[in-house]
């Protein structure tokens, strides 16, 4: 059997961890053995009897930031070196889907879980840490980011997902967003469910599709829609 993918997370509270991840296909993949999970508690390499890992910043400013010292102890004796060192924050390049199908395809990822104001900028730099963002948001620190990165990343797994195909018709995979989705009852609260959907005509049922995820993504993500249509992959009527 291959060796697990491995995720090390670099935190002021690894009791954060799993959380959601050890609940449904996560949760059955870490029990199998098909990911692995180890924290690595900062605060343990802390150098004075408070166990300080914060002080405030040269040049005045509210708040306080993580100390290079002790984050740089702490990813010298946690990091994997088997694939990228990954810091969440609001500056970071976006997140995409091709850059979780790369972060899946390593063998290992190690996230470092900023708080306060952020993390020493030397330090980053001294190990080259890969700086992403989930969103144009704020959160209060990089646990729960790190566990939607996760998520992300541990669905793509092989063994994990039931069908490969479901995951070619997602949100992404085709630079579109995902076509809109229908199940049983055939008529609910009077809203029927598209009729070429019922036809059992498969090619018109793909173009179905595919028209529908292009006007979604034309409305609601037109910087996808622009991306999508200078690669020439729109539908030509």
């Amino acid at each position: 059997m291959s060796e697990p993918w491995r995720a090390v997370m670099l935190t002021l509270f690894p009791e954060m961890f799993p959380g959601p991840l050890g609940f449904s296909l996560a949760g059955k993949a870490l029990e199998t053995g098909l990911w692995a999970l180890e924290t690595v508690d900062i605060r343990a390499y802390a150098r004075d009897k408070h166990r300080s890992v914060d002080d405030t910043p040269f040049g005045g400013g509210a708040g306080m930031v993580m100390r290079p010292d002790v984050v740089d102890a702490a990813i010298r004796a946690g990091r994997d070196p088997r694939g990228p060192l990954v810091y969440l924050t609001p500056r970071g390049r976006p997140l995409t889907q091709d850059r979780v199908e790369a972060l899946a395809a390593a063998p290992a990822l190690t996230v470092l879980c900023g708080r306060y104001e952020g993390v020493d900028e030397r330090v980053l730099t001294a190990h080259e840490a890969e700086e992403i963002c989930l969103g144009d948001f704020i959160l209060s620190g990089g646990e729960p980011a790190a566990i939607c990165l996760l998520d992300a990343c541990i669905r793509l797994l092989p063994g994990v997902m039931g069908e490969a195909a479901s995951l070619e018709e997602e949100s992404f995979e085709r630079g579109l967003l995902e076509y809109p989705l229908y199940t049983r009852p055939q008529v609910w609260d009077g809203r029927p469910v598209p009729e070429v959907l019922l036809s059992g005509h498969h090619e018109r049922i793909r173009a179905w599709r595919r028209a529908e995820a292009e006007t979604v993504t034309r409305m609601r993500r037109p910087d996808l829609w622009a991306r999508y249509q200078a690669e020439g992959k729109e539908i030509r009527s």
